[in-house]
């Protein structure tokens, strides 16, 4: 299947200059927080030298690449919700949280949003763009900023517990994370309301 090449059109289609791409990092993983950029291309009639796809389809060199070639070059901001914030409100709302605050953090006010998913969240206004990192350049810049922002948290995390292998797995349920909670318990950083999390707490309180 042809991978798709996201452009400007759904960015024209909207009639306005400052358009603003939204997207989230770190829904799955098992622990850390989830992370939500907001980009803006203040000229969308110039020529960008690097590639700027869906996140998912480029190599971790591609990424940083394109992440650093974003920040110098476009209005942008991040943001995230907590641990707490996520096993209080859901990953999904959470992640409408992490958006907002991304959103709000820009220098400018976007005049509309484009955000990936289905839905926008209460507090914006915009277009919910399923697919969005694959069609809109916006988006997918997010996508970017979002997924280096989070790694890079993640990699962080990781020096002070190496055991996860957290610079490796993002904190996602792979094989030798889930045998590492196994040896190593959990900490403050695992997502108490995910279901492999859930479940060891409950088997621990069983236990006692």
């Amino acid at each position: 299947m042809q991978k798709c090449v996201p452009d400007f059109s759904l960015e024209n289609l909207t009639g306005f200059n400052l358009v603003a791409g939204v997207d989230e990092a770190g829904r799955g993983p098992l622990c850390g927080p989830v992370v939500a950029a907001a980009v803006i291309f203040p000229q969308r009639d110039v020529e960008i030298p690097i590639v700027i796809r869906d996140s998912k389809q480029m190599t971790p060199r591609m990424r940083a690449v394109a992440y650093d070639w974003i920040v110098n070059n476009t209005i942008w901001a991040v943001a995230q919700a907590s641990v707490s914030e996520i096993d209080e409100l859901n990953i999904l709302w959470a992640s409408m949280l992490a958006m907002t605050r991304a959103v709000n953090s820009l220098s400018v006010t976007p005049q509309h949003c484009l955000i990936d998913g289905n839905r926008v969240p209460a507090d914006l206004s915009g277009t919910p763009v399923v697919r969005g990192d694959a069609r809109s350049l916006s988006i997918a810049a997010a996508s970017i900023v979002a997924k280096e922002t989070r790694d890079r948290i993640m990699t962080d995390l990781a020096l002070q517990f190496p055991q996860y292998g957290w610079d490796k797995n993002a904190g996602y349920p792979t094989k030798s994370h889930l045998q590492a909670i196994e040896i190593y318990g959990i900490n403050q950083h695992h997502r108490k309301s995910f279901g492999p999390i859930k479940e060891r707490i409950k088997n621990e309180v069983a236990q006692n």
